[in-house]
This record gives C-alpha cells, sequence and structure tokens, in this order.
C-alpha cells in the first residue's frame, strides 16, 4: 500500500491517492468522516476549525460499499477557499493583486523562511500553504481506511495524551487498547485521567490569555498485532525505524520513542528485556512489555507502545521577532491562525500514520489481492506463531 497527498491549506480541496487497498473491504465517507472529526476537535482549538467542518468525498477506487483493488481517490473542500479566490489563483493575475496577503516576514519554527530560500520564493505564502498542518486533514483520511483493514483483523489502536504542556498526566495500571480508547474518548483533552481535566483545561486557557502555545507527548498503543511484521535483514525493513519516520513527520513532531523509551537510558539490562513466557492457550507472551512490542526491529506480539513528543505551536499571537526578507529589517512575524494547543487533535493523526504503516506492513506480508484471502493469510500465521 502506498498513497501521495496533494493541495494547500487555502486551496480549493485536499486529495489523497492510495495504492494496494485490498478489494471487498467495506469503506464508506463515514468512516472515514468519524476521524476528520476528531481530528478538529479537542479543548484548545481556534479559528479555523469552526470554518471547516471536514468531510470526504470518495470518488475512485469503491463501488457499492466495497472496495475494487483499484487506487482510491479521496477529496476534502476546502470551505475558506472562497475566500482566497484570488491570493490561491491557479492562474496568473495582475501583479497589484499578488500583494494581497503576500508574506515576507517569516515566523520561527514554521518552513516559511526555508522554504523560501529551498524553492526561491518571494512570497513566503508558497511555503506556509503546504506545510501547513492542514495536510494531516489527508493523513487522518488515509489512516481512516487504513484502521478499517486492521479492524478486520482484530488490530484495535488508541491514542491519549501522557505530559500535556509538561505536566504528566497519570495513567493506571494495565488498561487495555479498548479501555484508553473509551477514556480518551470521553476526554476533551484526550486523557484517560479524568481527575487531571479541569486543571488542564485551566491551564490552556491561562496560556491562550498570554498569546503562548504549549506542545506536550502523545502516546498510541496497538494491541492484536501479530509478531513477526518488520524484519532485521537491512536497516530500513525495520518496523520500528518506518513508526519513527511516520511519526517525526507529522507538523510539530519532534522525537519517538518505544516502550520505556530513553528510559532505558538509565535502566540495567534486567530492568529493560521482557522475559519470553508460553503457555497453551496463548502461545508466546513476555511477563513484561518494556520494550513496547518490538524485538530486532520486528512486533514480537505484545502491544506496541509508541510515544511521539509535540513541539508548542510556533504561530504566536504574541509573535516573536523575525527579519523581513526584502529589507533585512528586523520586524515581528506574521501571525497567522494558530491554537494555543492542538495535542489532542495530533494525537489522532499520531494514531493515523501509525495505523497506516501497520496496515502496509501486513499487506506487504501476507497475500492481500482480497480481504478474504487476507484474513484467511493472517489467521494462518497466527495459529502458525502461537505453536512454533
Amino acid at each position: 500500500m502506498r498513497y501521495l497527498t496533494a493541495g494547500e491549506s487555502h486551496g480549493p480541496r485536499l486529495t489523497a491517492i492510495i495504492e494496494g487497498v485490498p478489494a471487498g473491504l467495506s469503506l464508506t465517507a463515514q468512516d472515514i468522516n468519524e476521524d476528520l472529526k476528531r481530528r478538529q476537535g479537542g479543548y484548545g482549538r481556534g479559528g479555523r476549525m469552526k470554518i471547516e467542518t471536514d468531510q470526504v468525498e470518495i470518488t475512485a477506487g469503491v463501488r457499492h460499499g466495497k472496495t475494487t483493488g483499484a487506487p482510491i481517490t479521496l477529496n476534502v473542500t476546502n470551505k475558506d477557499h472562497q475566500k482566497w479566490l484570488e491570493i490561491m489563483s491557479v492562474e496568473d493575475i495582475e501583479e497589484k493583486l499578488k500583494s494581497k496577503r503576500r508574506i515576507t516576514h517569516p515566523r520561527p519554527g514554521h518552513a516559511d523562511l526555508v522554504g523560501g530560500m529551498k524553492y526561491r520564493f518571494d512570497d513566503l505564502r508558497n511555503s506556509l500553504e503546504r506545510s501547513s498542518a492542514r495536510e494531516t486533514t489527508m493523513r487522518v483520511a488515509i489512516g481512516a481506511v487504513a484502521k478499517r483493514i486492521l479492524a478486520e483483523l482484530d488490530i484495535d489502536i488508541a491514542n491519549h495524551v501522557v505530559v500535556f504542556g509538561g505536566k504528566e498526566i497519570d495513567v493506571p495500571d494495565k488498561l487495555t487498547v479498548a479501555q484508553i480508547k473509551e477514556l480518551a474518548k470521553k476526554s476533551e483533552i484526550s486523557v484517560v485521567n479524568q481527575e487531571r481535566e479541569q486543571e488542564i483545561k485551566d491551564y490552556i486557557d491561562q496560556i491562550k490569555r498570554e498569546g503562548d502555545t504549549i506542545g506536550g507527548i502523545v502516546e498510541t498503543i496497538i494491541g492484536g498485532v501479530p509478531a513477526g511484521l518488520g524484519s532485521f535483514v537491512q536497516w530500513d525493513k525495520k518496523l520500528d525505524s518506518k513508526l519513527a519516520q511516520a511519526v517525526v513527520s507529522i507538523n510539530a513532531f519532534k522525537g519517538v520513542e518505544f516502550g520505556v523509551g530513553f528510559q532505558a537510558g538509565y535502566r540495567k539490562g534486567s530492568e529493560v528485556m521482557d522475559e519470553i513466557l508460553w503457555n497453551e492457550a496463548d502461545g508466546y507472551t513476555r511477563r513484561t512489555n518494556h520494550l513496547g512490542g518490538f524485538e530486532g526491529g520486528m512486533s514480537n506480539g505484545q502491544p506496541l507502545v509508541i510515544r511521539g513528543v509535540m513541539k508548542p505551536i510556533p504561530t504566536l499571537y504574541k509573535p516573536l521577532m523575525s527579519v523581513d526578507i526584502e529589507t533585512h529589517e528586523p520586524y515581528k512575524a506574521t501571525v497567522e491562525r494558530s491554537d494555543p494547543t492542538a495535542l489532542p487533535a495530533a494525537g489522532v493523526v499520531m494514531e493515523s500514520v501509525v495505523a497506516t504503516v501497520i496496515a502496509t506492513e501486513i499487506l506487504e506480508k501476507f497475500s492481500s489481492d482480497n480481504m478474504e484471502e487476507l484474513k484467511e493469510a493472517v489467521a494462518r500465521y497466527r495459529d502458525y506463531v502461537k505453536n512454533f
């Protein structure tokens, strides 16, 4: 399975093309729209979310509610584009019109300045339009398709926030993926500890009043992944490396860890490795899951535990200093629409890209022209692994 996305933040629409989805998968626009709505929610979101109510249009690859095996095309219309027809015009326009909303004051922490250098733009809007987090709309749409595949294989996925603006969220021990999903769903800030809800909301309100932003750490957990996805034979075959790339490709994500992650640098080997167990009912298991379900670049059958750190959103309503690219004079950076935090929404994006990687690996490993064929192949493999 592979995909491409296209579109700008204020362009007419966002588009994705996905190739390699098996035939026979039940798929409707509503399956995707549910996740698009989740991406736009969460406490702390700003004005753009009130303008756009993202709805996907499936224009290829699905017939009568089932995928055909052909490439799938997904489109999401940008309602706000109607106010940007001249600014985002595909056709050439008069010079005086081109200057409307032209950007020469790059924002610290954004792609504005370096994108302008790389592609030789005299209007930095060309950088920010494509580098905008609006692009993640399509990655969530693609992830929704991937999660439909995973659901057919009894693979479940959830995300929740474990650090919110420097405030650590205590998580009860031994929660299942389903429990984490349900608890986080009830929370406007995607935390499983309801006792911290109001405290975090008050903090977000304070940050907004200050014209500042906050980031945090999101944890994504996947249960039911069979052992043996990925490979140790080449560096680019390792599953954890593919997931790391996917997570840090999300706008504003600056790091990723698996299981105990960087804490492994502070522990002894006996406190990090997971002892191997076997019983007739479950086959191979581990006494603990410190390694987050990965060994040797492969899934080991335990739940996959992945964390990503999101930096604070760089667009500030009290902007930092920058430099005008025409005069080289100091200037306050341009202010575009922004949120004090988008952490709950970022968790939905992370969940989506992780699901996409796992679905891609499964479709590569198993016969998958048709969903029935795929389900049979996975079931046989699970039985083999259990009795290995």
